[in-house]
């Protein structure tokens, strides 16, 4: 029993730097056996959400937990990507249905509806935010071109840049490019 109540919380910590969730393969890394993670959800309070996904149901929920998941998701050099982006700084007004993930690589996952998956060259610049690996903003604004108008992406890039989202050298390129 007291190595259940111990694997509980190495798995809980885990979840409390992910939005909730810990995959086996990070529970493995940390000293909790696979066969754990299974046990723990039939018992109650970890939640099988995909296979080798799990949420810890008594962490609360945050606007980013459905990026998280996403990520998780998808797996290993996943990022957000274009307007999934700018919706995670509620720039441009946009609301995506889906929330875009990139990969550099060919990746045949099962993914709920509200995942779009795109393949992308390797090598493409990526960061952090909030914990959540993700295409620059200057890139996902560019990258938006087309399907958000000019003047709204215009708009995201100088709010993105009063909010500190935009180096000075991003903002004039962006601009550049906003404006061709």
């Amino acid at each position: 029993m007291a190595a259940e109540a111990k694997y509980r919380e190495v798995v809980r910590e885990i979840a409390l730097d992910h939005y909730g969730y810990v995959t086996t393969r990070e529970a493995a890394e940390a000293g909790v056996p696979p066969i754990e993670l299974p046990k723990l959800a039939a018992r109650g309070g970890v939640e099988n959400v995909a296979y080798g996904l799990y949420r810890v149901a008594d962490i609360p929920p945050t606007p980013y937990d459905q990026y998280a998941e996403a990520l998780l998701r998808v797996g290993e050099d996943a990022y957000l990507h274009g307007e999934s982006v700018l919706a995670l700084f509620g720039l441009a007004d946009v609301n995506p249905r889906q929330v875009k993930v990139a990969v550099p690589r060919r990746a045949r996952p099962r993914l709920p509806a509200y995942i779009e998956l795109t393949q992308v060259t390797p090598g493409a610049r990526t960061t952090l935010y909030e914990g959540l690996r993700a295409q620059p903003v200057a890139d996902a604004l560019i990258e938006c071109r087309g399907r958000i108008q000019d003047e709204r992406l215009l708009s995201a890039a100088k709010q993105a840049r009063a909010e500190g989202l935009l180096t000075t050298a991003e903002w004039q390129h962006v601009r550049k490019e906003l404006q061709r």
